[in-house]
């Protein structure tokens, strides 16, 4: 989540090249389609920005709602869409072959609406504590709340792991927490709080009741007839018929020094650019 001016186009072409770097085939088949529908929004936008981003003040005081599924799908610039996707092909790959692309779609929705909701209480209680109404008019656009939401989901799958960040080995259990303050330190135009969002909503899902009542609304939705079938039923991860396949390799042919690079990168062209 940022609040820049677009400038150059080179962001997409290093996007372009990423994912052709990847191959289209090594990516599935949910994650490349959110990937392309956020550029398909960032070319063609649904709104103008300042029509997309959310706040307190558009979405609760004006009761302008539809924001909180604009906001997520669109980007500042050229550069903020392609640090977020280039993090988010990652970690859809990785994801989306452990959950399935069933259940990745349903995360992947209603992680976007609760990270959203989670900011405006987050501002609203901000507004309250300090008196100060700018929190409530600070209006946040972009996919990086959903991002940190994964990554604490994709950490809670690897524990005991390592992740680089800025080229700083960090436990994965502090992974999402380290980047969370470094973020903010060395590209002020992002949204702490947005970022902030995204973790409660993970730890939500990895330690809290969402992933039970997320399994209950979907149980309830198929046993109405949707979906159905003999025998049906969910395991762990999501919808039955999905493969956990904990402890084989992926399947893409990537490992977590891959992540670990691509992350470094981003870290890199962030301070970069921001600076």
């Amino acid at each position: 989540m940022r609040t820049r001016q677009r400038a150059s186009q080179l962001g997409l072409l290093l996007l372009a090249s990423q994912v052709f770097q990847v191959g289209l085939d090594n990516i599935p088949p949910v994650t490349l389609a959110v990937l392309a529908l956020n550029v398909y929004l960032y070319m063609f936008p649904a709104a103008p920005l300042m029509q997309a981003c959310v706040s307190v003040q558009q979405a609760y005081w004006f009761n302008d709602w539809r924001r909180l599924v604009l906001s997520p799908l669109h980007h500042m610039d050229d550069w903020h869409l392609y640090f977020n996707m280039v993090s988010f092909l990652w970690k859809g790959i990785r994801l989306e072959q452990r959950l399935g692309g069933a259940w990745f779609v349903y995360l992947l929705s209603v992680f976007s609406l609760l990270t959203g909701l989670v900011y405006l209480v987050l501002e609203a209680a901000l507004t309250q504590l300090t008196q100060d109404q700018s929190y409530s008019m600070t209006c946040a656009v972009g996919f990086s709340g959903v991002l940190f939401a994964l990554k604490v989901l994709n950490n809670h799958y690897h524990p005991g792991g390592v992740t680089n960040v800025m080229g700083i080995p960090v436990s994965n259990q502090y992974a999402s927490w380290v980047e969370l303050v470094l973020i903010h330190i060395t590209s002020p135009g992002t949204s702490f709080v947005g970022h902030l969002s995204g973790i409660l909503v993970g730890l939500l899902y990895t330690s809290g009741p969402l992933k039970t009542i997320m399994k209950r609304c979907a149980e309830i939705v198929t046993s109405n007839g949707y979906n159905s079938r003999p025998g049906a039923n969910y395991n762990s991860s999501g919808f039955s018929g999905q493969s956990s396949r904990r402890g084989a390799p992926p399947p893409y042919g990537f490992n977590l020094s891959d992540e670990a690079r691509a992350e470094e990168i981003r870290w890199r062209r962030m301070r970069r650019f921001d600076s």
